[in-house]
C-alpha cells in the first residue's frame, strides 16, 4: 500500500478559483456598463420631457398673448434654465396653424459623433432640417 504524502496538489482547483473569478469581472463589468447606458438614456428622456413642458408653455403663453414671440429674452431664459443648450422657435404654417419648437444638443451614447452614437433621435421637428447632433421636440397647434 502506498502512502500519501500530505502537501502535494495537482493544482486543479487553483484552476478552478481562476476561472469562477474572470467570470464573475466579467458579469461585474456587465452590470456596470448596464448601469451606465440606463443612466444616460433616463438622463435623455428627462431632456426630452422637460423639453415638451417648455413646448406646451410656450403654446399656452402664445395662446393667450400672441405678441410674445418664442425668440423673446423671457423663453431663451426659460429654456435655457430647463434644458441644457436649448433654444425656442415658433413656425407658422398655412391655414391657421403653428407649430412650437424647442431643440437642443442630442446626448451622445459616446463621445465619437459618429451617426449612429445619438441616443435621443428626433422623430419630426415641424417639417425643418435640423442641425447635425441635435435634437427636438415639436408641438403642432391652431393659432
Amino acid at each position: 500500500m502506498k502512502k500519501r504524502r500530505f502537501g502535494s496538489c495537482s493544482g486543479s482547483t487553483l484552476l478552478e478559483v481562476m476561472v469562477a473569478v474572470a467570470v464573475t469581472a466579467v458579469t461585474a463589468l456587465g452590470l456596470v456598463a448596464t448601469q451606465l447606458w440606463m443612466t444616460r438614456h433616463a438622463n435623455a428622456t428627462a431632456t426630452r420631457e422637460r423639453a415638451a413642458f417648455v413646448a406646451d408653455s410656450l403654446v399656452e403663453s402664445f395662446r393667450v398673448s400672441p405678441a410674445i414671440g418664442a425668440d423673446s429674452a423671457t423663453w431663451k431664459g426659460r429654456v435655457a434654465n430647463m434644458v441644457s443648450m436649448g433654444e425656442t422657435s415658433m413656425v407658422a404654417q398655412a391655414a391657421g396653424l403653428a407649430t412650437a419648437r424647442v431643440m437642443w444638443a442630442a446626448a451622445r451614447e459616446t463621445q465619437d459623433v459618429t451617426p449612429g452614437s445619438l441616443i435621443d433621435l428626433p422623430e419630426f421637428c415641424g417639417e425643418a432640417a435640423l442641425p447635425a447632433g441635435t435634437t427636438c421636440v415639436a408641438i403642432a397647434f391652431a393659432k
